[in-house]
This record gives structure tokens, sequence and C-alpha cells, in this order.
């Protein structure tokens, strides 16, 4: 551990905790210990902590308490007994998921609506902390540390004053990843090449900088990269280890709270299955065996200011049949995850615009239910969109100048109210259908 990182962990960081009440550095410390236990301390610990948020959201949650759902001392056959929680419930039902006898200020997360639908999640600053925390281990898992340098990709155009400080400290460096293209690639990756450092960011922004660099004919390197927000393809992950000269370090979740899992050394998505109970479904709602492709249902565990019980992701992942891994850890593998395609729009001045480019515009337009962005040349796209009840029209004028002006170019964009868009083989919207060849 360099002099810094152990000062941002023992000093700083903790100071940060307390000025701001969070628990970031010991959830991560915690969480460092938990990924050495043994299989048998593992599954005890997952079983505790799903009996008590099943006992929790059955007296105290007024989604589930109106369920009216019988108790059962096995907790995985109690389990069961409660619905799929979709996306559109949870959209409908938010207020009443949300624990009444909660006295702390809770902390707002949206998603990006990349699924289609966008949905929003309270949390305490504690249940904030965790997902901060586990998605550090992580990134751990790559050599990264909290305090060596990070080239990170990310939507967050405005950086406020906390978000900068934060940067400062852990040494990042951040790029927007809504409007990649040749000039600010050229920039961050020239700047990156005078000293060894991390790479992060969505896994189709990372792939659309390793294209630029190989155009641009730009040699740098990385200690690692790390992905995150959307599906790490085949092809992604060859181009990137290939431009970079390394390795790609894969993770799983969404922001509704889950972090899932992540890639270790030997390339195995270990579950983080003390923070999440994955259930792998068919389409008759029965769990599949492992080798076998099935739905992905989520329950956190520890999330209790909204809990969310068996929650339908849409991805489909295969588990693996066995635990065993090199890197020592006894947590529980997927084998495999097959996320949605969520494909890259592109300009005729080679702009490349990530399905988060147009998540981070829609979600700002709720009287929009769906949309999908649909490029058959490179002359323009075409919108589709099913309007809510409450949709005006002069919506769709504004939405094409704040593409433009993100943009920074003029993009021919046509509407078209639709009655459905079609699902990936996922069961998932699909937001970016590109017929480029």
């Amino acid at each position: 551990m360099s002099t810094y990182t152990s000062l941002l962990e023992n000093i700083i960081l903790p100071l940060g905790d307390f000025i701001l009440g969070t628990k970031y550095i010991s959830e991560l410390k915690k969480w460092r210990e938990i990924q050495w236990l043994s299989e048998v301390e593992l599954l005890k610990k997952q079983e505790e902590s799903l009996k008590h948020i099943l006992l929790h959201s059955r007296s105290r949650i007024p989604y589930y308490k109106d369920l009216k759902l019988n108790d059962h001392t096995d907790p995985y056959v109690w389990l069961k007994q409660f619905p799929l929680l979709t996306k559109e419930i949870l959209k409908s039902q938010s207020e009443k998921l949300i624990n009444p006898n909660n006295s702390q200020r809770l902390i707002k997360e949206s998603s990006s609506g990349s699924s289609g639908f966008q949905s929003t999640i309270y949390m305490t600053k504690a249940e904030s902390s965790m997902t901060q925390a586990m998605q550090t281990l992580l990134w751990e898992w790559s050599g990264y540390r909290p305090g060596l340098p990070l080239l990170q990709l990310g939507m967050t155009l405005n950086r406020t004053l906390v978000k900068r400080i934060k940067d400062k400290l852990f040494r990042t460096i951040y790029q927007q990843a809504f409007n990649i293209n040749e000039h600010e690639v050229a920039e961050a990756l020239k700047f990156s090449s005078r000293r060894e450092l991390f790479f992060g960011g969505y896994a189709s922004g990372l792939y659309s900088y390793a294209l630029l660099a190989e155009k641009l004919g730009i040699k740098v390197s990385f200690n690692g990269v790390i992905s995150w927000g959307d599906k790490m393809f085949p092809h992604y992950r060859k181009k990137i280890e290939e431009v970079f000269a390394t390795k790609v370090f894969d993770t799983y979740g969404n922001t509704e709270g889950f972090v899932i899992a992540g890639q270790c050394t030997s390339g195995q998505y270990h579950i983080l299955s003390p923070h999440v109970y994955l259930e792998l479904l068919d389409k008759n709602g029965n769990e599949v065996a492992p080798g076998e492709m099935g739905y992905v249902v989520a329950t956190r565990l520890d999330a209790y200011a909204m809990p969310l019980i068996r929650y339908y992701l849409g991805d489909l992942a295969v588990r693996e049949e066995s635990d065993s891994c090199e890197c020592g850890r006894k947590l529980p593998i997927l084998r495999q995850i097959i996320g949605r395609d969520t494909d890259i729009v592109r300009t005729r001045k080679g702009k490349f615009l990530i399905v988060h480019f147009f998540t981070g515009i829609f979600e700002h337009f709720p009287s929009i239910k769906q949309f999908r962005v649909v490029q058959r040349n490179l002359d323009g796209i075409e919108i589709e969109y099913i309007p809510e009840r409450d949709f005006d029209k002069d919506l769709l004028n504004k939405i094409s100048s704040i593409i433009e002006a993100n943009l920074g170019d003029q993009l021919p964009i046509t509407f078209r109210v639709v009655d459905s868009i079609p699902n990936t083989p996922s069961g998932k919207p699909q937001i970016i259908l590109s017929e480029l060849k």
C-alpha cells in the first residue's frame, strides 16, 4: 500500500465519513474480510440476512404487508411466496415500498433508464455507503486501490463541489462519456500516457475509446480496465485489451442498489452473496440448474429503507456448476451474464453516442414511458416512443434541441409514436437498434 493510499484510508476517508455521516471506509474494510470467508460462513451469513430482510419487509413495509404472506421457518421457502417485483411495479408502488418508520433522511437514486423503464429507489446514507464500498471492492480485484490514479468515464457533466473534492482525493481524472469524439479521446489519452493508471467506465464507452485510439494511432497502456453499466461483449473486451495492452475486469450490478458480481484475476464472476441473493428462473418461474440459462431475479439483503424482494432485472445469466476458483474466494460464481446489447449510434463526423447519452436526456422527461433509437444510416436517427397520458408533443422539439446541444452538432431526428417496443431475447426493451454494417 502506498503512503498516500494509507493516509487516505486511515485518516482522510474516516474523517470524511464522520463529517458526512457515512460509513464508506468501514464498510470497505469489512467487505475486504467478508470476501475470504469460507463457504459455510458465507451461506450462514446469507441465510440470516435473508431471514431478517423478509421479516422486516413483511412486518413494516406497506406493499409487502398488504400481500398477507404466511411466515416460514426456512427463509428460502418463504422467499418463494413473494411475487416478482418488476420495474413497472417499483415505479407505481414506490411510496408503499418505503419504510414509513424510517427516521433518517433518505438518498434518492434513479436508474439511467437503459432498460427502457426509469426507476427510483431510496436508501439511507449507510446503505448508500455499502453500495459504494462494494463497488470499490470489485474494482480492487483488478489491482486498483483508492488513491491510485484512475481515468474514469461518466455521465455527470457538471461536477458538484463534493464530487470535485472526491475526484481530487481519489486522484480521479473524470471524462464525460456523453459525447465521445476524437478530440476528447486524444486529449484524455495524451494526458494518460504520462503515467500509469487504471481506466474505468461504461463498457460501450471504453470500447468507443479503444476504437478511436486505434484509429488515431495512440499508444497507451493501463494497469487495468474496469467496466460497468452495460454488457461487456467479447468483441468489446478483445479490442480494449488489444489497444490498451491490459486486462478487462468487468462488474455486474444496477442503479437500484444491487452490486451483484465482478471478475477476479482468474476471470470468474463472483457473486457478493452476503449482499444479494440471486435466483435464475425459467419462463415458468422455476429455478434452473447450474449450467442452464435463466432470468436474473435479485433480492438485496441489506436494504431496509426500501427493500427490493425478488426484483426482476430482465437479464439472462448462467450459474457455474462449481464455485471453486484459483483466486481462493468461495463466493458463488456466474459463468455467463447475457445482458442486453445496447449498441452505439455513430455520426458522420466520427462521434460515438452510447446508450447512456440518450437515457441521460430522456430521464428528465417522465411523460415518455419508453423509447428506442433506430439508426439505419449516418444521415440521422429515428426515435420511437410510447407516450404517457400527460404527454405534450412540444417536448419533442425540446428533446431534439438538447440532443444537438450535447452532441455539439446537428443530427436529423424523426420521432414516431408506437404502441410497443420489442424486447431483446433477455426480455428487456432495446434502447438502440443499429442497422449499420
